[in-house]
């Protein structure tokens, strides 16, 4: 089959990534020098790199972070091929097996009617392939709440979920009064904190319900925060006072100007 201009020309990209690494691993010191294990690190910062550049909606940097991703991608396979672990057509012939297995309703006879089907068959056909629980697929080393977030998805996949949002934003309610409680009975520092992690699982869930991811939620108003609080920074330099000078009233007139402007 004559594979198109299109094609031919991602195919050819790609060899040509694939002859650079080959070129780097063999000349440049310090490609030569690198293990799977040392650019582990690398690439959990070009991981937030790529996130920031989305968050950003900035499409070039997105461009340009994938590049990165993919060039770690290539290079870990790189590397295992020289022991003879596996090569990178191994990596992506173990992955397309897996879509395909996968997804029976592309692939096989199996009818669905939903997305949300897709999900409940995807976490049964992973349970099929030697996973004890469905949550094996969640990282460790996750963020909290990312890992939260996608726990809730998984177990969702499976039918383990509240049947509409009124449910958990009751959930959200019953666990801050909770919160509250412990706070005035002067509890244990263990009882608030677990009784804190209930108060922002149950929000996690909330958010999934209300279709926002929390993870974004959160980066975004960080960054709100940030710009409004260098606002207050610059006028304070310009007007030649330092911040911690002003009273909390003079700060805070500057703040509603920031969020005005």
């Amino acid at each position: 089959m004559e594979k198109s201009p299109s094609m031919q020309a991602k195919l050819e990209a790609f060899e040509r990534l694939l002859n650079i690494m080959d070129e780097l691993r063999a000349k440049c010191p310090w490609d030569q020098k690198q293990t799977i294990e040392s650019i582990r690190y690398l690439t959990i910062e070009e991981m937030y790199e790529l996130s920031d550049a989305i968050i950003d909606n900035d499409l070039e940097e997105v461009k340009k972070e994938l590049g990165d991703l993919m060039l770690h991608l290539v290079f870990y396979s790189k590397i295992a091929s020289e022991t003879d672990e596996f090569d990178i057509a191994d990596v992506l012939n173990e992955q397309c097996e897996k879509l395909i297995r996968r997804h029976p309703h592309i692939y096989g006879d199996v009818k669905v009617e939903s997305e949300e089907d897709v999900k409940r068959n995807w976490e049964q056909i992973k349970l099929t392939e030697g996973k004890k629980s469905v949550l094996e697929g969640v990282p460790k080393s996750l963020p909290a709440m990312v890992k939260a977030n996608r726990i809730q998805e998984k177990a969702r996949g499976i039918g383990f979920d509240w049947d509409n949002q009124k449910q958990v934003w009751e959930k959200v309610k019953e666990e801050l009064g909770e919160l509250q409680t412990e706070v005035e009975n002067k509890a244990s520092k263990q009882r608030i904190e677990d009784e804190f992690g209930d108060v922002l699982f149950s929000m996690i869930n909330y958010s999934r319900f209300i279709d926002i991811n929390p993870e974004d939620a959160l980066e975004r108003t960080n960054k709100k925060f940030i710009q409004r609080f260098q606002f207050l920074e610059a006028k304070a330099t310009k007007a030649g006072v330092k911040l911690a000078d002003m009273t909390l009233d003079e700060m805070e007139a500057i703040w509603q100007e920031a969020k005005s402007a």
